[in-house]
């Protein structure tokens, strides 16, 4: 069993050909509510996110002060999640800088008597959450990539009773204040209908390293060695996709080098899938519809 250095990959069956360079990055997660004032009050209240700005019946929220993380994009028509879920999002994460951050985040939760579900996943800690519209929400925290462990080339994740009283020491007697500053989004998790498609798109196409494919119905992807970057699971499998009409996820975003959106776009776009052209980037839509916006960092 070894641990490898920070950075350096570790890559699956099939993940040959091109792969994303290890500077790639989350960028805004785009979601589809039915009532922006009722959303901004559980984000604002309950999660600690804070409205940098609004452009008409959308939202752009993050960290006071800091950059947009998550959009909410209004439609006052839109059905909300049920609860077997539909394929595309299952949750989105957002990555806090530190265990102490998260403790405090739970003991927020605690006092406004909002129940969550937590997990410890061996290489995180996480609280997970429902939005007013049933949109799956992740807040986690990592632990240290030394103490990450490998076996027969995957990485050990698992899930499991989050000690939280453990978790709640670290945070000390500070109180929660809202997403601290070094907040980003940590990965996006989907509901897929086939993991050997999804796979297709997202590994051999689109250059995600694998990381974990061992777990019951799912499958896990990064750039440059993180955990994941990407979750795909078929446990919605029978489900349509989200509609139009459905709360959901619109887009997701990564963010890659200047100059480095070009050979994943062509790769998919020679598969057949629809590329939409956006300056220096792209959109695409994996099988199921989810659409992913690939966009270079500004040079």
């Amino acid at each position: 069993m070894t641990v490898p250095a920070s950075g350096q990959r570790v890559s699956g069956a099939g993940s040959s050909g091109y792969r994303l360079p290890a500077a790639t990055r989350m960028g805004v997660v785009r979601l589809q509510v039915r009532d922006l004032a009722r959303s901004q009050r559980y984000y604002e209240r309950v999660l600690g996110l804070s409205v940098l700005r609004q452009d008409g019946d959308v939202l752009h929220l993050g960290p006071e002060g800091g950059a947009p993380l998550v959009e909410l994009h209004e439609r006052p028509d839109a059905a909300p999640v049920l609860r077997r879920g539909r394929l595309g999002l299952y949750h989105y994460a957002l990555l806090l800088p530190n265990r102490a951050a998260l403790g405090r985040f739970i003991r927020h939760l605690a006092a406004l008597g909002v129940r969550a579900g937590m997990s410890d996943h061996l290489v995180s800690e996480a609280v997970y959450l429902n939005d007013p519209d049933g949109l799956g929400i992740e807040v986690y925290a990592d632990r240290p990539r030394a103490t990450w462990r490998y076996e027969s080339g995957q990485l050990a994740m698992d899930t499991r009773p989050l000690d939280v009283d453990d978790v709640l020491n670290i945070a000390g007697s500070e109180l929660w204040a809202g997403f601290p500053n070094g907040t980003v989004v940590g990965h996006i998790h989907l509901h897929v209908g086939d993991l050997e498609r999804a796979e297709a798109f997202y590994s051999t196409g689109l250059g995600l390293d694998k990381t974990v494919w061992s777990y019951p119905g799912a499958l896990f992807l990064s750039a440059g060695g993180y955990h994941h970057h990407l979750g795909l699971n078929t446990w919605a499998t029978g489900a349509p996709s989200a509609a139009e009409s459905d709360a959901r996820l619109l887009e997701w975003e990564l963010v890659v080098p200047p100059g480095h959106s070009r050979v994943p776009l062509a790769n998919l776009a020679a598969t057949g899938v629809p590329l939409e052209q956006t300056g220096n980037g792209g959109v695409v839509r994996d099988p199921w519809g989810t659409a992913l916006r690939i966009r270079e960092e500004p040079s």
